[in-house]
């Protein structure tokens, strides 16, 4: 059971839409439905390669940055707490959070831009449906199934996650009725991730020198969390202790605001079951128009002064670089490939696989296969 009795429009597991491939009952298991999905997503192999790929500075400039894996765990601390104060289901929640950013390609989104040129005329390479992908195909621990057979919630939660409804061609994923809406916890994970890397990326900046302390006083949300923050812990506190508290009560802000809003949606639209959900017509997880608009403040500064600085294009550039002419060296020599992903090839074509095969790399894999490639005349064991 989650720690909170759940609201009546919460994804209860005892209602799931249940799983592709039936298992057998698990009597001595103790654990919900949820709970096991979020289980499965952090044994998974996915999920350990995280540690190692790009959130925004390229994981070779430093052990202090943030990467793919510490994201997904701040996504899942701040839905969990959203999902506490809303009495939605905190392991679903959770589970989603931690399963958002499966398909990322090495380099953060450089490489996803990279592989989806580069996949241009074969569907293209988006990293949400490429999560997808991993929970269902790419995954290979269990003897009776391809992929992590997780519940129908989790996988429509991840193939929903930010853009879906903007995407044209999502009727093809009819199996996850694009007519409903997502559950509330799958909502929620689209603004807890902007939540989490908009306001943990000014703590990465900050500690990088490339953002500036009196370039954000600029910014409205941020004079006003330094004024609360010096009226709680005194004038004298340092600039160390000042950005760590800073960002908290950044944090903070934003999950008070998505609650406040989100329970005022729930009561104009009328909300009483999860079906009231589905059939909303919009997305009712959302933030005030205050909380927006500070928001998107936020995010065009750093637009502007951080993910635009030339330092970080420079890494883009090379990252884009490494991610094409891997993709190229395969596809001219697709017997280079690992079995496991000269089989994908046979099932689902060699581009497709190349992408599946990429996608999987960690930064550091990237660099040596590609110094192995394209810097050294023989290859090292």
């Amino acid at each position: 059971m989650t720690d909170t009795p759940l609201a009546a429009y919460a994804a209860h597991d005892d209602l799931t839409l249940g799983r592709d491939h039936a298992e057998p009952s698990k009597e001595h298991d103790s654990r919900e439905t949820f709970e096991r999905d979020r289980d499965r997503i952090i044994h998974s192999s996915a999920f350990r390669r995280l540690e190692y790929k790009t959130q925004v500075f390229v994981n070779h400039e430093g052990d202090y940055y943030r990467t793919r894996l510490t994201h997904s765990i701040e996504v899942a601390q701040i839905s969990r707490s959203i999902a506490k104060l809303l009495g939605l289901n905190e392991h679903l929640a959770e589970a989603l959070a931690l399963a958002h950013d499966l398909g990322h390609t090495p380099f953060g989104h450089a490489g996803e831009d990279a592989l989806n040129e580069m996949m241009a005329e074969d569907g293209g390479f988006e990293h949400n449906l490429q999560s997808l992908r991993v929970v269902t195909i790419l995954e290979d621990r269990y003897p009776n199934f391809r992929g992590l057979n997780l519940s129908f919630e989790v996988r429509e939660g991840i193939v929903k996650h930010s853009s879906y409804f903007d995407n044209p061609d999502h009727q093809r994923f009819v199996e996850y009725h694009p007519e409903w809406q997502p559950t509330l916890e799958a909502q929620l994970i689209n603004l807890t991730d902007a939540i989490a890397y908009l306001n943990h990326d000014i703590d990465d900046g900050l500690e990088s020198g490339i953002l500036k302390w009196e370039e954000l006083d600029e910014l409205a949300i941020w004079r006003q969390v330094k004024e609360a923050v010096k009226k709680k812990y005194g004038e004298s506190i340092s600039p160390h202790h000042m950005k760590s508290m800073a960002v908290s009560h950044l944090i903070s802000f934003y999950i008070n605001d998505l609650a406040e809003a989100t329970r005022r949606n729930l009561t104009e639209v009328g909300v009483e079951t999860l079906d009231d959900v589905r059939q909303a017509g919009r997305l009712l997880v959302t933030h005030t128009a205050e909380g927006k608009e500070l928001q998107a403040q936020v995010r065009h500064h750093l637009s502007e002064r951080l993910y635009q600085h030339h330092r970080l294009e420079m890494l883009r550039f090379q990252a884009h670089r490494t991610i094409q002419r891997l993709f190229e060296a395969y596809d001219s020599f697709p017997t280079m490939l690992p079995p496991s992903y000269r089989e994908l090839n046979e099932k689902y074509g060699k581009r497709r696989a190349i992408a599946d095969y990429i996608a999987s790399m960690t930064d550091r894999y990237a660099l040596q296969e590609y110094g192995r490639l394209f810097e050294s005349p023989f290859p090292s064991s």
